[in-house]
């Protein structure tokens, strides 16, 4: 009986397994049959929840479900990030993950509480754009070389937002910093559109911040924009210098945007995620409102995503060693 028993067994499991892999495919073309989350890492009214708000109405369209935009502001979207890597794997929960925490964290952190490449999976990159320096209307300065200067005028003294530890608006303003010898002093806030606020207050002179969270900033007059981070000039935005243009050798900041799922999510989902968020990033209407915002869809494969951020975290490791950053 025993013999026998060993025989069978091995049978029966093989048999069971093929018997729940319709299931789990049924399960996966039946999805979703609920509002999906997509968590934003940063407050709402920025360039990342800009793009994000953008994104979910259509996608929740294509889905035949409502796509619910949650803001999880703090530490820089690092709340966001670990909350969305520690969901259930069942495609509810989803990430609208931003460069730094979906790449600079990885090495900013020493002891980052989820791992932003083991712990997702990669759906598809949205967008790419660039950041922006921008100051006071009444800073009295109009490009990047005053800016500098005024800075050396007054080490310490001049003030400088972003983000939140980490953020792209933070390591750009460090990167410029170390090329340029400057010091300013840095404010980290909850989000960019709350640093903004405070520029536009006089209560700190100048930032670095997403183009789509300040475009209409600059378009009224209430910033005045001094540099974009790209190599080229934003469309949008076609008198504004690089700052390569503006005299900064070398300084490029690409901020990236994309959709994730939590780790060991079925990859019948994680496809038909990444087939209805290209469709979606196809639209006219979604290439027009993200135009502007000097914005441009750039949709990819899971597969070339993933390859996509590992890239990135290495690059940002090296900025993150030269530039000195560090989490205050």
């Amino acid at each position: 009986m025993h013999r026998i028993r060993a025989y069978v067994t091995p049978i029966v499991i093989v048999l069971s397994g093929l018997a729940l892999a319709p299931l789990t495919v049924q399960a996966a073309d039946a999805y979703p049959t609920r509002p999906v989350r997509l968590l934003v890492g940063l407050a709402a009214g920025g360039g990342t929840d800009v793009i994000a708000r953008i994104v979910a109405s259509k996608l929740g369209d294509a889905l035949g479900q409502p796509v619910v935009v949650e803001n999880r502001a703090g530490s820089g979207g690092l709340i966001a990030a670990d909350t969305a890597a520690k969901a259930a794997p069942d495609g509810y929960t989803l990430l609208f993950g931003a460069l730094s925490y979906s790449a600079i964290f990885a090495s900013l952190y020493k002891n980052l509480p989820y791992d932003p490449v083991k712990d997702f999976a990669p759906i598809s990159r949205v967008t790419t754009v660039p950041n922006v320096l921008v100051v006071n209307p009444s800073f009295p300065v109009r490009s990047v070389s005053e800016f500098i200067a005024q800075a050396k005028a007054n080490p310490g003294k001049l003030s400088y937002g972003s983000s939140g530890n980490g953020s792209s608006l933070h390591l750009s303003m460090e990167m410029l910093k170390k090329r340029t010898g400057i010091e300013v002093s840095h404010v980290p806030y909850k989000g960019g559109a709350a640093a903004v606020i405070d520029l536009i207050g006089g209560h700190i002179q100048v930032m670095f911040d997403n183009l789509p969270g300040q475009i209409a900033y600059v378009r009224s007059g209430r910033t005045r924009a001094l540099a974009v981070t790209t190599t080229k000039r934003n469309f949008q935005l076609p008198e504004v210098p690089t700052m390569i243009e503006a005299g900064v050798p070398g300084f490029e900041v690409i901020v990236w945007y994309g959709v994730f799922a939590p780790a060991r999510v079925p990859v019948a989902i994680v496809t038909k995620l990444n087939t209805e968020l290209v469709k979606t990033l196809r639209l006219p209407e979604i290439r027009e409102r993200m135009a502007e915002q000097g914005a441009e869809p750039s949709p990819t494969t899971p597969k070339e995503f993933a390859a996509f951020q590992k890239a990135e975290v290495v690059k940002w490791a090296k900025v993150v060693r030269e530039s000195g950053a560090k989490v205050e």
